[in-house]
């Protein structure tokens, strides 16, 4: 069994755009997957662990069959308050192959969503996008959106919060396709972009008081779920990632003209109908996305001297 860490990852140099190319691949194996929805227990108030089970298909010329499970967790006071791993297996063997390390994969398979989702669905002459919440989730999702389209030049909008945004812009001084605008109203955010991009991990009542001040034509992006709840019965279209991790939702029953983003990413589904609709994509966060990312990296690592735990099992039965 393998030991990957976020370390050995990261000098993989796996690019952002690459993460996205990931992403329209594992939607392409949903239909195949056995993703149950996700479970969760919790300690203390907002503290939990969530487990995250897939099953992928056999692919083509594959040596294994892959099975994940990724335990995510959020401790309050933790430093970093949000982790996670994820144990890989080969799912025709039963053979544990490797321990690894989930948070940079959760973090960037959380933005090349996002990105993939914004292109899909926002306006045919969209320019601009508004992000509110600055952390690594939002860095990773622009990563993912400039690099996915290099010719393309973004007008970026972000909403001020203590020093982050200036932070937030010094980070992509290197990208000539974005140029940065720092704003103090949201609601004045929401009548000007193009698509409202929010990864705020926690919200006390709506972002956005009044939906009518997103404009026609937005498409707003929850990444982390959190304070655009006026948006589900109002807004004319609502997409989803996978229905059985959205169905539970408060809201669900009022979805308008409901379905989820990888009928669209597959072309099956035009996503946006018209250039006035008000759309909105909740991504969940699915284990499919983590399993597929996590067994490109176990090949990408196979043969590199990482640190190994040897797993004895018996090779008959035995009694207690």
């Amino acid at each position: 069994m393998k030991i990957i860490s976020q370390q050995c990852i990261r000098s993989l140099g796996i690019t952002p755009r690459q993460c996205v190319e990931w992403i329209y691949e594992s939607f392409a194996l949903k239909a195949e997957a056995q993703l149950p929805a996700k479970i969760s227990v919790h300690p203390a108030d907002t503290d939990f662990f969530t487990s995250m089970p897939c099953l992928l298909p056999q692919r083509e010329g594959a040596g294994h069959r892959y099975f994940g499970i990724k335990e995510v967790h959020r401790i309050e006071g933790a430093v970093p308050s949000l982790g996670s791993d994820m144990m890989l297996y080969d799912a025709n063997t039963g053979e544990l192959l490797a321990l690894m390390d989930s948070d940079w994969i959760t973090t960037m398979r959380t933005g090349a969503v996002a990105a993939a989702a914004a292109k899909a669905l926002r306006r045919d002459d969209a320019s601009t996008y508004g992000f509110v919440g600055l952390g690594n989730t939002a860095r990773a999702a622009l990563l993912c959106i400039l690099e996915a389209e290099p010719e393309k030049h973004f007008n970026v909008q972000l909403l001020r919060y203590k020093d982050q945004a200036e932070s937030f812009i010094e980070r992509f001084k290197d990208y000539g396709n974005v140029t940065f605008e720092i704003v103090d109203d949201i609601n004045e955010m929401a009548r000007t972009v193009d698509v409202f991009v929010s990864s705020i991990t926690s919200a006390n009542g709506l972002l956005v008081e009044d939906e009518k001040n997103f404009k026609p034509g937005i498409t707003v992006i929850p990444i982390h779920m959190r304070g655009l709840q006026n948006c589900d019965t109002t807004f004319d279209r609502v997409l989803g990632d996978d229905t059985d991790h959205v169905k539970g939702f408060k809201y669900f029953p009022q979805f308008n003209d409901y379905n989820e983003i990888g009928e669209v990413l597959a072309g099956r589904d035009p996503g946006r109908k018209t250039p006035q609709q008000r759309i909105i994509d909740y991504n969940y966060g699915l284990a499919l996305h983590d399993v597929v990312f996590a067994s490109k990296i176990y090949e990408l690592v196979v043969a590199a001297p990482l640190p190994e735990v040897e797993i004895v099992k018996e090779t008959e039965k035995f009694w207690i």
